[in-house]
């Protein structure tokens, strides 16, 4: 078994791998760093993400806002301490990102420009133009190809954690249907979520959930899992990809309406296209079976042409692609799953319940989120906690990690991949269907038998593909998600039980699993 040691390794190359794995050699410059990616540095949810990044910058506003607008959006289950960490970083991390050179759009007079997005009080919204996830990650994978002391392994597919002592030294990757290790005292998931276990989603294919599947196996504790936000529009347009039509399209004023010209939302809110975004995800989704309609349209008409042009070239390419002209066509669109808050339980710092092992971006849960993401807190998340976690690793003393590993998963050749594929998409399907925008008792329990069932087919299919280790991966998360969802019997921010529909104040606790058990974890203080 080949085997390589780094000083710290890091799984997954989006906007919290890249940043953390800068940070470390900045304040370690003496370590060697390996970064893993199962693709390439730029294929990750954080190059797609178009709205922006939320800081305080604008004199009229204040981090005491930005928290409050952020509790208030988590709906009783955000961790304070982290959202005041969050907030009153931000404005540091958004002068490290200028530092270096990401270019965030600015006004006439040189200042930065900001947008406003549902539920923020405020303008507070960074971004560069609607490609600001591209304009990070751009910049982050440039410095970490430019740094001696990280080393790249791409097309590398970590199967599991190596454990040794009860502590992590390691993971267990895939090397051309070689099972390999790389050691490390330090290990720090940043893999993303697991948003593609539905087959309605904005995300890249790689958002197969693998640093939760991963840590679960390894007997991490996992929370809030139920909490999925659907955006409320993504394109939809037949043999289209779910592609996202940013939040700050509406922010700049465009209306969302139905088939009849008229705006609905406001039937279901007072704020309307501009309430939370479960709230017009769900008002989508009711409003569509109330019609009987197959989308609902955004219509970018009441937005001056040279704002569009500006604020939205890539949105504008993509439509035109598929002959929308957003000029003067409104856009069809419908909800689909987004981004998942519920993850790998971290403090502070980024450590999980595992020695040795570290989890930062959308694979953690810091608390930032609680039951429903502020919009354009998910990136800034990535850099706050991102350098918290690289303080505290370079901090201590790490022990050393002696290489005996064993693996008990047995590679197959490749024999199985119609039979894996077909399981692939029964889990996105079933999940939609089950654990989507609007959830009931009796289909989330067949769905979790269904999923312990096809749980136990993936091991017998087991085979040294990619398309195996993500299904796996995906039938976990599902499980994790479904029974999460099955457990909480009550509606809170991105979780709606139609069966369930008030929020009841004795669930204002978070949802822990610790391998197959689940129970209810009080928060340590309630808001």
């Amino acid at each position: 078994m080949n085997q390589t040691k780094f000083d710290a390794l890091i799984v997954g190359s989006g906007a919290a791998g890249l940043y953390t794995a800068l940070r470390l050699t900045d304040l370690a410059p003496q370590w060697r760093i390996g970064l893993v990616t199962k693709d390439n540095l730029s294929t990750s949810a954080s190059d797609w993400a178009q709205g922006g990044i939320a800081a305080v910058i604008d004199k009229n506003d204040t981090p005491q806002f930005h928290g409050k607008d952020t509790l208030i959006a988590g709906v009783g289950l955000c961790d304070t301490e982290a959202v005041d960490v969050l907030v009153n970083a931000a404005p540091r991390q958004i002068q490290k990102l200028i530092e270096l050179g990401v270019d965030f759009d600015r006004t006439e007079d040189g200042s930065l420009a900001l947008t406003l997005e549902a539920a923020h009080s405020r303008r507070r919204v960074l971004h560069s133009a609607d490609t600001t996830g591209r304009a990070l990650v751009s910049k982050l994978a440039a410095a970490v190809l430019q740094s001696p002391n990280i080393q790249v392994l791409s097309q590398t597919l970590v199967l599991d954690l190596y454990m040794q002592d009860g502590r992590c030294g390691g993971v267990f990757y895939l090397n051309e249907q070689e099972i390999s290790c790389l050691i490390a005292p330090v290990v720090v998931l940043a893999t993303g979520g697991g948003a593609q276990v539905f087959s309605q989603n904005t995300n890249p294919p790689s958002s197969t959930g693998d640093g939760v599947a991963i840590a679960w196996r390894a007997g991490a504790i996992i929370r809030d899992m139920e909490f999925v936000q659907f955006h409320p529009t993504a394109l939809a347009l037949p043999n289209a990809p779910r592609f996202l039509i940013s939040e700050a399209v509406r922010g700049e004023g465009a209306h969302l309406i139905d088939h009849r010209g008229e705006r609905f939302a406001f039937q279901y809110h007072p704020k309307g296209e501009l309430a939370p975004r479960d709230v017009v995800s769900r008002a989508i989704f009711i409003h569509l079976q109330k019609t009987q309609e197959a989308t609902v349209f955004l219509d970018l008409k009441p937005i001056p042409k040279e704002t569009i042009a500006h604020r939205f070239p890539n949105i504008i390419k993509i439509c035109q692609n598929w002959q929308i002209d957003v000029f003067s066509t409104p856009i069809p669109v419908t909800p689909a799953a987004h981004y998942c808050m519920g993850g790998i339980v971290v403090e502070s710092h980024g450590a999980t319940s595992i020695a040795g092992l570290y989890a930062v971006g959308e694979a953690a849960s810091t608390g930032v989120h609680g039951a429903n993401r502020l919009a354009s807190n998910s990136l800034l998340e990535c850099f706050v906690f991102g350098e918290r976690l690289a303080e505290q690793v370079c901090s201590q003393s790490n022990p050393q990690i002696f290489a005996n590993p064993a693996i008990a998963i047995s590679m197959s050749t490749y024999v199985n991949a119609e039979a894996i594929q077909k399981l692939k998409v029964s889990i996105q399907n079933l999940c939609w269907q089950a654990a989507g925008i609007c959830r009931v008792q009796a289909d989330l329990e067949t769905a979790l038998d269904k999923i312990c069932t096809w749980q136990s087919e993936l091991v017998e299919l087991a085979e040294p593909s990619r398309l195996w280790i993500e299904t796996r991966n995906l039938a976990d998360y599902a499980y994790l998600l479904i029974r999460s969802a099955l457990f909480r019997t009550e509606s809170r921010g991105a979780h709606y039980r139609q069966d369930f529909p008030e929020t009841d104040s004795h669930w204002q606790v978070h949802t822990i699993i610790e391998g197959k058990e689940l129970s209810p974890s009080p928060l340590a203080s309630l808001h």
